[in-house]
Order: C-alpha cells, then sequence, then structure tokens
C-alpha cells in the first residue's frame, strides 16, 4: 500500500541512537528554558503593573523584538553549541537584572526596561535557529513530523515550567521569579556549552544525508518545488554533480528564494501573531476579565500549552502518514476558528475555561509549533539545496523571524483593540489572522492535495 518511511523501516525508536536521545533532550530543555523565562514576565504582569504604574489595570506592550534574521546566518557561519551557550547564558544575566537587581535597587526607569528587554530578545533569538539546527542535523525525513511535532512541545513545556516557577514563589516578590529562572536557565547554557553535540560528524558518524541517500525513497522531501511528484528529480540540484561536503552557507536572498519559504513565513506570521498573544495575554485577560487571582490564572494557563503539546505532536504523526503537511495545517486551523468562537464566550467556570483553552491550544499551538519546527526542517533541507545543513539555520530564522514580526505588532494591535473596543474584538482579530494564515499557504494546500488524490488515483489504477 505504500506506507510512508516512518512504518516501512521499523519503530523510530530503534533506529535512534543514545547520542540521539541526548540531543534530543538538552535541545529540548535549553530552549524549554529559554521559553521560561519569557513566560515569567507574562505571569507576573499584574503584580508588575501594581509596582510600576499607578494603576493596576496594565496596558503595557509585550514586544518579543528578536534578531531572528540575523541569528539565523550566524547559526550556520558559527559553532552551533558556542552560539546557543552565549544566547542561554548572556539572556539569563539580562533577565536577572530586569526584574530582580532593579527592584532589588528600587531603581525604576521606562527606558532602562525597554532597552533590556530588546536585548533580551536579541540574545534569545539564537536560541530557536540553533536547536532546529542542530535537530536537523541528527534526525531525518523519516518520521520527522513527528519526532519534531514531540520537540516543538519545548515551547510549551517552557511555558508551563515558567508559570509553575513563577506562582511557586510569587509570595515572596515578583523579583523572585525572575531570579529562579534567570538563575536555571544560566545553568541550562552551561550545560549545552560542554555537554551538546552539534552533528553525528562530531564523533566520526555518518551526516545524516549520507545515510538517508543509502535508503530507498528517503532522498524524497515532503516539500519540493515541483508542481506534482512526476516532476521530481531525485539527482536535482542547484550545483549539479558538486558532493555534499562542499555547499556552503548560502546566503539570506537565496534562502528566501527557495519553495515555500516566503509562503510559509507570511502565514506563521499571522500565526504566531495569534500563538503568542495568547502566550502573553493568557494570564492577565483571566485575571482582568473573570476577576481571577493571579497565581490561580497563571496555573489555569497551562492548558493552552497542553493542547499545544497534543496538537503538534498528533498532527506531526498525521503529516508523517501523509507525507504532506499542507494539508493537515489546513484542517486544524479551519477547527481553530472554530474554537476562537467558542472560547471567547467562555463562561466564568474554570474548569469550562480550561477545556475551551487546551481545544483552543490544540488547533493554534499545534500547527504552529509543525511550522516553526518539521516544516522549517523541511524547507531547510530541500533535494534543491542538497540538504545542506549550513541552509538549516537561515530558513529557520527567516520564518521564526517573520513570525516575530507578526507577533511584535500583533502585541501592539491586542493593546490597541482591548484598550478601545473590550476582548471580544480582539477574538475577531485573532479569527481574521488564523483565515489569514490559511490564505498564505492556500496554494501549498491545493497542490498537495492535488497530490494526494492523484497518488490515490495511482494507487486504485494498479490494483
Amino acid at each position: 500500500m505504500g506506507w510512508p518511511n516512518i512504518f516501512q523501516r521499523g519503530t523510530l525508536l530503534s533506529r535512534f541512537s543514545h547520542h540521539h536521545i541526548v540531543v534530543f533532550l538538552l535541545t529540548f530543555f535549553s530552549y524549554s528554558l529559554l521559553h521560561a523565562s519569557r513566560k515569567t514576565f507574562s505571569n507576573v504582569k499584574v503584580s508588575i503593573s501594581k509596582q510600576w504604574t499607578p494603576s493596576a489595570l496594565n496596558k503595557s506592550v509585550e514586544l518579543p523584538v528578536e534578531g531572528l534574521f540575523i541569528s539565523g546566518i550566524v547559526g550556520d557561519r558559527l559553532n552551533l553549541r558556542w552560539v546557543l551557550s552565549f544566547g542561554m547564558c548572556s539572556s539569563a544575566l539580562v533577565v536577572f537584572v530586569f526584574g530582580t537587581l532593579t527592584e532589588w535597587l528600587h531603581f525604576y526607569s521606562m527606558g532602562l526596561y525597554c532597552c533590556l528587554w530588546i536585548v533580551n530578545g536579541l540574545l534569545q533569538s539564537t536560541g530557536w535557529p540553533c536547536v532546529v539546527a542542530v535537530m536537523g542535523n541528527w534526525f531525518g525525513k523519516a518520521g520527522r513530523g513527528v519526532v519534531f511535532g514531540l520537540w516543538s512541545a519545548c515551547a510549551s513545556v517552557g511555558n508551563i515550567l515558567g508559570a509553575c516557577l513563577a506562582s511557586s514563589v510569587l509570595q515572596y516578590g515578583y523579583e523572585y521569579a525572575f531570579l529562579v529562572t534567570a538563575a536555571v536557565q544560566f545553568a541550562g547554557g552551561i550545560i549545552i556549552f560542554f555537554g551538546l553535540l552539534v552533528s553525528p560528524e562530531e564523533i566520526g558518524l555518518p551526516a545524516i544525508e549520507a545515510k538517508e541517500n543509502l535508503e530507498e525513497d528517503s532522498h524524497r522531501p515532503l516539500i519540493n518545488g515541483a508542481e506534482n511528484e512526476d516532476e521530481y528529480e531525485p539527482n536535482y540540484s542547484i550545483q549539479e554533480g558538486s558532493p555534499i561536503t562542499q555547499v556552503k552557507a548560502i546566503s539570506f536572498y537565496q534562502a528566501c528564494c527557495l519553495p515555500g519559504v516566503i509562503p510559509y513565513s507570511l502565514a506563521y506570521a499571522c500565526l504566531k501573531l495569534v500563538n503568542y498573544s495568547f502566550f502573553f495575554w493568557l494570564p492577565f485577560y483571566l485575571s482582568n476579565n473573570f476577576g481571577w487571582k493571579e497565581a490561580e490564572a497563571d496555573k489555569l494557563s497551562i492548558w493552552y500549552d497542553v493542547g499545544g503539546i497534543i496538537g503538534g505532536t498528533l498532527q506531526g504523526f498525521i503529516s508523517d502518514v501523509l507525507q504532506k503537511r499542507a494539508p493537515v495545517l489546513a484542517l486544524s486551523l479551519l477547527l481553530a476558528v472554530g474554537s476562537l468562537v467558542g472560547y471567547s464566550r467562555s463562561p466564568n467556570n474554570k474548569s469550562i475555561n480550561a477545556l475551551l483553552m487546551a481545544v483552543t491550544g490544540f488547533f493554534i499551538g499545534g500547527p504552529s509549533n509543525m511550522i516553526s519546527s518539521a516544516i522549517s526542517a523541511d524547507l531547510g533541507r530541500q533535494e534543491l539545496i542538497q540538504g545542506s545543513s549550513e541552509a538549516l539555520a537561515t530558513v529557520t530564522g527567516i520564518v521564526d523571524g517573520t513570525g516575530s514580526i507578526g507577533a511584535a505588532v500583533g502585541q501592539y494591535l491586542v493593546s490597541l483593540i482591548q484598550d478601545n473596543l473590550g476582548w471580544m474584538w480582539v477574538f475577531y482579530f485573532f479569527i481574521l489572522m488564523t483565515s489569514c494564515t490559511i490564505l498564505f499557504i492556500s496554494p501549498l494546500i491545493v497542490r498537495e492535495i492535488s497530490s494526494l488524490t492523484q497518488r490515490r488515483q495511482a494507487r486504485i489504477l494498479s490494483e
């Protein structure tokens, strides 16, 4: 029946060594710690607003200012372990100064806070391109959807970890929430520096491309520039005949010209806007709209991330089975519109709210995790560039950097809309952005559904 690679070659676990497991865990928890320190700010927003402003109603804007475009290019040209470790340790120091030292010194300056948070965003931007590139170096196309779907839960786990850490020490003062997350993140950066292997070649193992070229059909990417599968040529590349080891880091412009990069980048700008709005505003929304205590709102917001973890893993698995990503994304995003409508009308009941929140996280957080991880890895390892790992961090930086621009603009718009029109119109805005996400990848959806239909017809004729 032509089952995909994930079933043809045995279980995924049988293909992985202990090195793969260590790399999976180290990259997973490194980015979880980065997200935990980000989450701290949104978790203590009510406390900070009471301390920094005369009103308990905080109308400040969270701008995830991230230099992901630059960080991706840097990650392709420098040692990924050094870049990731530097970003984690430096960001931890900035977070400590931002939330802990300034409070201990009773020094409050909006200009200083803005500068520190911008620097923190630039330092944290080294994280995602580096960890995706390292994972792409170790894990090939077979089962990438489910592996990266499970692995991309690192952001959601980081949100949960940040919420738990913040709520556990919030009674002593918000500065201790920043202190704990910064200390843990700094320790994680040290572990990454001494323990992370960025590629199999570092310990004498063959590269992913070399292993996959020996396996039947493993060279066929889930994303390529051909209009249909009949046009696919396995040996085609930009520099035909040149060995993989000679492929250099591609330029920013070349990465943008790769098939699928621009549509997915624009789609992710809209989707990350919605996902990060939940990330930054959900605890504050629960406290502000329902009057729940800040610590309770922090813990309840965890259910959105739980839904995202399940959604990313399950949808990644389904995309592996279908060997197509876009149709799975399209269905999930269509259902996300309905879930947003349902959550916007949630009653003042914590159990019902948590359930609707988890469903919303499943249909929004799941696709967001897929685009930022598995699909970025697919785009950065296309046959067109011979799967060069030197392109992977650059492509990931472009996709996530474009997403961060959308997220940054979105946080300002969320604050503006909520101030003037109320929370219901914020949800209408989320529905519009989710619809735009579908619109940007609609050509890919049509092409991949057509490919699935042709494949099914070919199987029927062959039988």
